[in-house]
């Protein structure tokens, strides 16, 4: 099942209000395994990124003013996500960002049943419990070494993780009864040669046997088990 990993950054919470996105990055997955296909873009938001955000993400206006707007990028980020869920931490946030720029570049949004909401898993497994992406990434211990600020690419590469977990974690990925698997144990179950007999015919000589059996008589109690195996080698 393919599925896209999201994630943004922007210049606030409220694109009604006047936020933009400054980031967006994607990842896709494959059964639940990321393929190495990635979207990642900077974003112009046309309006000044405050102090206290470029603190958080580090994404200065500097970084952005060469950078497209949302418009530039809207079919490209389209044709990746294709019709694939979209699979993001506090989703709301993410899709009430996208959709807003989707809409107003004149694109079809993406629709509500179509958005994961990792956020929501992490509650229901957890409940009571810190379910941020860094507190999942160190319950799951989901390596935080490349995230010194927040970055839509890292943190996307950092929730495909921890939704593999959510999803049942590294054994649901090696699921043993998916249909590629189940495939393969057919073909190796199928043999060009047909069925070994049982038993194995011996490989050596009457000769040799008898040779065995003699040495053995010299050595072992005719009772011993090798006399015995020797005697029915010989019959």
């Amino acid at each position: 099942m393919r599925e896209i990993v999201l994630d943004t950054e922007t210049t606030g919470f409220d694109p009604r209000g006047g936020d933009r996105m400054v980031e967006i990055g994607c990842i896709e997955l494959e059964n639940l395994t990321p393929t190495g296909r990635t979207f990642h873009t900077l974003i112009n938001p046309g309006r000044i990124i405050g102090p206290e955000v470029v603190r958080v993400h580090g994404i200065t206006n500097e970084k952005v003013k060469d950078a497209p707007r949302f418009a530039d990028i809207a079919d490209d980020l389209h044709a990746f996500i294709a019709d694939a869920p979209v699979v993001a931490h506090n989703a709301g946030f993410d899709r009430n960002f996208v959709n807003f720029e989707l809409e107003a570049a004149g694109r079809p949004i993406i629709a509500d049943d179509r958005w994961i909401d990792t956020l929501q898993l992490a509650q229901k497994r957890f409940p009571g419990m810190a379910n941020s992406l860094d507190a999942l990434c160190k319950r799951f211990k989901v390596s935080l070494v490349e995230r010194t600020l927040h970055g839509a690419l890292i943190d996307a590469r950092l929730l495909s993780s921890v939704y593999l977990e959510l999803k049942g974690g590294r054994e649901r990925a090696l699921d043993l009864s998916s249909p590629e698997i189940a495939r393969a144990r057919t073909e190796v179950g199928q043999s060009a040669h047909g069925d070994r007999p049982r038993p194995l015919a011996a490989r050596s000589t009457p000769a040799e046997r008898a040779r065995h059996a003699a040495f053995l008589k010299t050595t072992l109690a005719d009772t011993s088990l090798w006399a015995r195996l020797a005697s029915d080698l010989a019959d």
